[in-house]
């Protein structure tokens, strides 16, 4: 059988052309819908040389071990909280991820859902939605502010919270940012302020963004405690992790008008249960938070074009990490064992 490499749950239409053509004169394809991932025969996971998966396939150590000749794994997107990246370096295996793909998507998503609340986009919405007559009142949305009076506070300031913060700015707001990873002068190069805690950026800010990586440290990060925090009128934005935000917290302190609104396009579990808190209480008749809620289907890494670079990059970087044995997206750098992964390219070299 000819070099391929496994895409086992491709998010796209069959058959994979865009990763063909990345591949050509060097690999194959063999890429399988979500749907089919249990018939993927274990005579592919044992030959793939690499390995290009979305979010719907956990690599742990299980799934890795049936792959013995891989030598890459890509993740097509930016978080890559389902894979093993100890269990995969100490296995020669080298993680990357395609982390520039939907920085600027994700940017306009985060900021669309602020202009949605802060404008009162939807209210006036759905308010005319339901009678056209009463409904035709500009008083009607609950939380209409003149966006350069508003603080906007990006917590994660990476390549989308950046690029996020320079969209705020533009629009007047006033900016500042929570990252104790970046450097010093990071503040003075964008023209925007640092905040030495969580604790100082959620007590002035009338919208908080999040934009960090799911770990250890920032799992639940929005919870009872840091809710109560937030300046009273605030609005959370979540188009990072949703591991990051108690829903249960946040159910509680929108109920409880302690945060005025949220928009939320990720959530802990996706789809969301409907019996969960902030299911029940949003969707309920003459729900209180119905016009201070807003949640779409983790899709703000989404346009056509997107898609499509999301495709080619993370094909090119699996291609380019198997012909060169290097990536400056690689994630795991850290655990991996030169060794295991010098004799694994040993072995996938004709």
């Amino acid at each position: 059988m000819p070099p391929f490499i496994l895409h086992p749950d491709l998010q796209s239409p069959l058959p994979a052309d865009i990763e063909s053509k990345v591949y050509a004169g060097h690999y194959e394809v063999k890429a399988f819908k979500p749907s089919d991932f249990a018939d993927i025969p274990d005579n592919l996971w044992a030959g793939a040389s690499g390995l290009v998966c979305y979010h719907e396939v956990t690599v742990n150590t299980q799934l890795l071990n049936r792959m013995p000749n891989c030598r890459v794994v890509v993740r097509a997107g930016v978080g890559f909280d389902n894979i093993d990246l100890k269990a995969a370096g100490e296995r020669g295996i080298a993680v990357c991820n395609t982390p520039d793909y939907g920085t600027t998507d994700v940017a306009d998503h985060a900021i669309a859902l602020t202009m949605a609340l802060l404008r009162g986009i939807t209210a006036y919405n759905q308010a005319i939605l339901m009678d056209p007559r009463s409904g035709w009142r500009f008083e009607g949305a609950p939380h209409v502010r003149r966006l350069s009076t508003q603080v906007f506070g990006v917590v994660g300031l990476g390549r989308i919270g950046t690029a996020t913060a320079l969209r705020a700015r533009a629009l007047g707001m006033r900016v500042v940012f929570f990252d104790p990873y970046r450097t010093t002068g990071t503040e003075l190069s964008l023209g925007i302020e640092r905040v030495g805690s969580l604790a100082a950026l959620l007590e002035m800010s009338d919208v908080v963004s999040l934009h960090t990586p799911l770990s250890a440290e920032t799992k639940h990060m929005m919870n009872a405690e840091t809710l109560r925090q937030m300046k009273p009128g605030a609005v959370l934005i979540n188009t990072g992790r949703g591991g990051c935000v108690d829903l249960e917290a946040l159910a509680d302190a929108l109920l409880s008008r302690r945060v005025a609104a949220a928009g939320l396009d990720v959530l802990e579990a996706e789809p969301p249960s409907e019996a969960s808190a902030l299911m029940t209480a949003w969707r309920a008749p003459d729900s209180p938070i119905r016009d201070r809620l807003i949640v779409t289907p983790h899709a703000a890494f989404y346009s056509p074009s997107s898609l499509i670079d999301l495709r080619s990059k993370s094909a090119t970087t699996a291609l380019k990490f198997l012909l060169t044995g290097d990536s400056r997206d690689c994630a795991n750098r850290d655990f991996l064992d030169p060794a295991k992964a010098e004799a694994r390219a040993a072995a996938g070299r004709p």
